[in-house]
């Protein structure tokens, strides 16, 4: 029987991908996004998350089966806290009550192997606290102090901790739904079409994010793993980030960190 699947940043990198294979095996997405979306929403702001989720559960009727998020920003300033965490916690927790309605429920964040890099610990923690307003505030003052890079590994390692404080919590784990992030390494998106196109650029990035295994991520790389944590296939994996990374992480942090 097909499921009900809510895919954020569908119209693009990841979440094209993930929507064109959820939709090959006969699941039925409704995407989110900025425009051109099954729901256009600005996940940017308190009431753009809640009036997606809210028009998302509708179209379902009320029983989301899975919600992959995939919406994010690489642009450093405000919408790394805006849209990367809270337009990710805030609507996946409104989707909660349909989540709960479905047989096997599933939840799926995408996050990054930058979240285990240098962050604000200010802004993590204000993240963590819910505080949206202290969290633009320290993040104001990372952009003032030109600390803007600090900002997307800040809300991915915020994201991770979320993710993994929540599955764990009442009204997740007991209600049968599983949550997960994906963290890639670096991937061949249109967020990062730019990026490749500075030889200087891809030093950097190939020195932040050495990808031993395979080089760079296509799309579709990522999405695969999405997929069988959005499937009802997964069935005890829960607070878990899972690095698509090509050894990233492994290579980074060492063999101590598991």
């Amino acid at each position: 029987m097909p499921r009900n699947v809510v895919v954020t940043g569908a119209g693009s990198g990841i979440g094209a991908a993930l929507t064109a294979l959820l939709r090959a095996q006969g699941d039925r997405v409704i995407g989110v996004d900025l425009r051109g979306g099954d729901v256009d929403a600005d996940l940017s702001t308190p009431q753009g998350r809640a009036s997606a989720a809210a028009a998302a559960a509708e179209a379902a009727g009320s029983v989301v089966d899975a919600v992959v998020t995939c919406a994010g920003t690489a642009v450093p300033g405000r919408g790394m806290v805006t849209v990367n965490y809270f337009g990710t916690t805030e609507f996946l927790t409104a989707l909660r009550p349909a989540l709960a309605a479905a047989e096997r429920p599933r939840a799926v964040a995408i996050g990054s192997v930058s979240g285990t890099q240098t962050a604000d610990p200010d802004v993590v923690a204000a993240c963590l606290a819910g505080d949206e307003t202290t969290a633009l505030a320290h993040a104001d003052r990372a952009v003032a102090e030109g600390r803007a890079q600090q900002l997307y590994p800040s809300s991915k390692a915020a994201l991770a901790q979320w993710a993994r404080r929540t599955a764990v919590a009442e009204g997740w784990a007991d209600a049968g739904i599983p949550v997960n992030v994906v963290a890639p390494g670096v991937v061949l998106t249109p967020m990062s079409a730019g990026l490749f196109d500075d030889p200087e650029m891809r030093k950097v990035m190939d020195a932040a994010v050495p990808m031993p295994l395979g080089g760079y991520l296509e799309p579709e790389d990522v999405a695969r793993a999405v997929l069988f944590l959005a499937s009802e296939a997964n069935s005890h994996i829960t607070g878990q980030v899972v690095y698509i990374d090509g050894g990233a992480e492994a290579t980074l942090r060492g063999p101590g960190a598991f």
